[in-house]
């Protein structure tokens, strides 16, 4: 399906600006038809990606992030990208779910916001070419009854 609009955004890699980017994504969500609890999950993992670049894509040096938004008839499309540093290969490995049998001293701090966002997202990659792009995928209206239904009938259809 062809693209139907796209919002691009940068801003400073600085914490307080990712309240800003939620604030964005949610109004797109919400003008496209999306549910309340949908609006959140999106907001979550946007907010994971956006934080990881915030947090370790340029090292307390000046950096931005970019956000776009594609807006499609069936689906959300959010891109997160930095120009930062990448991040380690062995990041997505500690992020994957605990066993009840894992000791304590194992665990890894960090990595369970990759974990979160795939949970949270239809579809999820990550490109770590240059710097780090983080694209996620909610689709529009997936097992939900069709908002052009008017009414419910408890008769039978003849």
């Amino acid at each position: 399906m062809s693209n139907i609009e796209q919002t691009v955004m940068t801003f400073p890699a600085k914490p307080e600006y990712v309240g800003v980017v939620r604030l964005v994504v949610s109004g797109i969500a919400n003008r496209m038809g999306y549910t309340y609890d949908e609006i959140e999950d999106i907001k979550i993992a946007v907010s994971e990606a956006c934080g990881n670049a915030v947090q370790h894509a340029y090292d307390d040096q000046e950096g931005e992030v970019k956000l776009t938004c594609g807006v499609y008839t069936d689906r959300l499309e959010m891109t997160i990208e930095d120009s930062g540093k990448t991040f380690a290969d062995d990041v997505k490995r500690q992020a994957a779910p605990v066993e009840e049998t894992t000791e304590i001293e194992s665990l890894h701090e960090g990595g369970l916001g990759l974990f979160l966002i795939e949970a949270l997202m239809d579809d999820v990659s990550i490109n770590k070419d240059s710097g780090v792009k983080v694209t996620m995928t909610k689709l529009l209206n997936r097992d939900e009854v069709d908002q052009s239904a008017s009414k419910i009938s408890t008769t039978p259809s003849q």
